[in-house]
């Protein structure tokens, strides 16, 4: 029993100091997440707590809930006029400007560290979208005023472009491990996934939650968590049948928050509190995970292979010495 113990005290302390240092921002102008990521970097293997946290597989699993609860929340408090003037530019940026973002990275990418052009966009892949957690916390919390077109546009693009960099991350994976299956026919079908049938679910799904909401007598109490836990099914679901979760939950969210009931305003004081945890939950794992000293090393280590001579190399030889350089900077 003494490991339990010890995880509930080391996670309500993490989770209090957060909460406790988020006062700070306000004074030094600082983004609320970056809060939550330092404290998780001095608890981390490198900082004060020495706690050494390498668990990818946990982490991911937390960070896929934690966004998920983000989204859904962001829906409920996204207004229908807000599609009207901003559905155009967010749908543009959530499409085509994620190829935008990721063409020059992954140009960058393969050029500068001389990797195959495949592994290369993959890497510009992976970090084309923007992150809706600290898109919505910026927006919301951190006292910058936009104008209303701008802020709607960030907002829906936020939440919607993880299909199209879901999308470009799986079809680079299928050329690289499985070339004879990255045909044209098999990408468009995945491209239907991402986008349709996670728009289908999303609406689906919201037009249950809100018919729900409307109809059952619940304590007040119960709205909101009814809510969470039809918006986590209609995530994982999508998810299972390969589509976007992402934007599944976000639409959602959004068709019920704009069904206005007597418990609306229950419902987003709860929310706001379980977004809040979220994301400190959500920054904290992932500054956890933050090691500089084995960044630096990393980093010292892909320099070194990098200037082994290629002259005279054939070109079988240069591409296995490029596999062993991206397996030592993994």
């Amino acid at each position: 029993m003494d490991w339990m113990n010890n995880l509930f005290l080391l996670g309500g302390a993490l989770l209090f100091l957060s909460v406790v240092s988020t006062t700070l921002s306000a004074r030094l102008g600082m983004p609320l997440l970056l809060v939550f990521l330092a404290v998780g970097m001095l608890a981390g293997e490198d900082g004060i707590g020495r706690i050494d946290f390498d668990n990818f597989v946990l982490a991911n699993v937390i960070s896929q809930l934690a966004l998920a609860v983000i989204l859904l929340d962001g829906g409920l408090r996204t207004q229908l006029s807000s599609f009207r003037i901003a559905l155009k530019p967010s749908a543009v940026l959530a499409t085509w400007g994620v190829f935008a973002t990721v063409l020059p990275l992954g140009l960058f990418a393969t050029f500068y560290l001389g990797l195959d052009w495949k592994f290369g966009v993959l890497m510009a892949a992976i970090v084309g979208s923007t992150d809706a957690g600290a898109v919505f916390s910026l927006l919301r919390h951190s006292g910058v005023r936009l104008n209303d077109r701008v802020q709607a546009t960030l907002e829906i693009e936020s939440g919607a472009n993880d299909p199209m960099a879901i999308f470009l991350v799986t079809a680079l994976i299928t050329m690289i491990t499985n070339p004879e299956q990255s045909g044209v026919l098999a990408f468009l079908w995945m491209l239907l996934l991402q986008i349709g049938f996670s728009l289908l679910m999303g609406w689906a799904g919201g037009m249950v939650l809100a018919k729900l909401v409307r109809r059952l007598n619940l304590a007040e109490g119960l709205y909101a968590l009814m809510i969470v836990s039809g918006g986590l099914w209609v995530f994982a679901f999508t998810n299972t049948i390969g589509g976007s979760g992402f934007l599944a939950v976000y639409l959602a969210g959004i068709i019920v928050g704009n069904q206005h009931t007597r418990a609306t305003e229950h419902v987003w004081r709860v929310m706001d509190g379980l977004a809040w945890l979220a994301q400190a939950t959500l920054f904290v794992v992932l500054g956890l995970l933050v090691t500089p000293s084995s960044v630096w090393e990393k980093k010292r280590r892909c320099l070194g292979y990098r200037r082994i001579p290629h002259a005279g190399c054939p070109s079988a030889c240069r591409f296995q010495r490029l596999v062993e350089i991206r397996i030592q900077c993994a």
